[in-house]
């Protein structure tokens, strides 16, 4: 299967695709320019959060958002304007914040890594409903995607030098017996998103692709994508049965990779999951 080229080129790093009614569809991350960038039909919009980095974001139980910030997160009341408070969580200027998400009980999930990608610099905290902190993942080098299990019960988590997706058992709420789930032979794992049906679906960067997983960890489908930078993915549309996938530009030429930074999709078979919002 191949995915569709959905909106043209529209960032440069293009990151963490989240579909929501509370802005209206998609919404994804140009992670180094510092924006949100919402694609709706009725157009594009960019939002600047106030700093050079925009790693993750998720709604907010109470409305709003939260966006992961160069070294925090930063919490606005209103979808559609730019954060009013935010939090630092570490002062190093070679360490930003990458991707993450919440979880099924509305904590908040984020990853790290160094700017120079330098191996364990990086972490994955785990902020509380209070804005709480601690380190759940320390010397982590490139903290990537991360979701659950329809159940609840099983976090998949990326850290992309591994070169595989691991899963965790969720056991009161804490992330317990990591072991590999798969092996990533194409590319580099990035992103990933899960699926009503507990199948996986990971991007692939420098891979071209999106491979989706069964629950048992077997290959189930490959979605070509015509840039090599496949960042992220999630499900979304009225039914929740397209996948979005983000693509990025990060160190290319002009003319290199001519579809990268746009936003692809794809119908495979399967549909997603609602988005877990931040109870903060």
């Amino acid at each position: 299967m191949r995915a569709d080229n959905l909106t043209g080129r529209i960032m440069h790093h293009g990151e963490g695709p989240v579909w929501s009614d509370t802005w209206g569809g998609l919404r994804l991350v140009d992670m180094m320019a510092g924006e949100l960038v919402t694609v709706t039909d009725a157009g594009i919009r960019h939002l600047s959060v106030g700093s050079p980095v925009a790693a993750f974001h998720r709604p907010r139980v109470g409305g709003g958002y939260v966006v992961a910030i160069e070294r925090g997160i930063a919490l606005s009341d209103d979808v559609d304007i730019p954060p009013t408070r935010s939090i630092e969580l570490w002062t190093d200027p070679g360490v930003r914040m990458n991707d993450g998400g919440a979880d099924p009980s509305g904590r908040l999930y984020a990853g790290s890594m160094a700017y120079d990608e330098e191996a364990g610099r990086g972490s994955l905290r785990l902020i509380d409903a209070d804005l709480t902190v601690r380190t759940v993942l320390p010397s982590v080098s490139i903290s990537n995607g991360i979701a659950f299990s329809p159940d609840e019960s099983l976090c998949y988590y990326v850290d992309t030098p591994t070169g595989r997706v691991d899963v965790f058992d969720l056991l009161d709420g804490e992330l317990v017996n990591r072991r590999p789930f798969v092996e990533i032979d194409r590319g580099h794992p990035d992103g990933l998103t899960v699926a009503a049906d507990g199948s996986v679906w990971v991007a692939l960067w420098d891979g071209s692709a999106v491979h989706g997983y069964s629950a048992d960890g077997m290959l189930a489908s490959v979605i070509e994508v015509d840039a090599r930078q496949v960042t992220a993915c999630t499900f979304g549309g009225p039914d929740l049965a397209t996948l979005f996938v983000t693509t990025s530009r990060q160190g290319l030429a002009d003319g290199d990779d001519p579809e990268a930074g746009s936003v692809f999709a794809a119908q495979p078979g399967v549909s997603g999951l609602p988005v877990l919002p931040f109870a903060g």
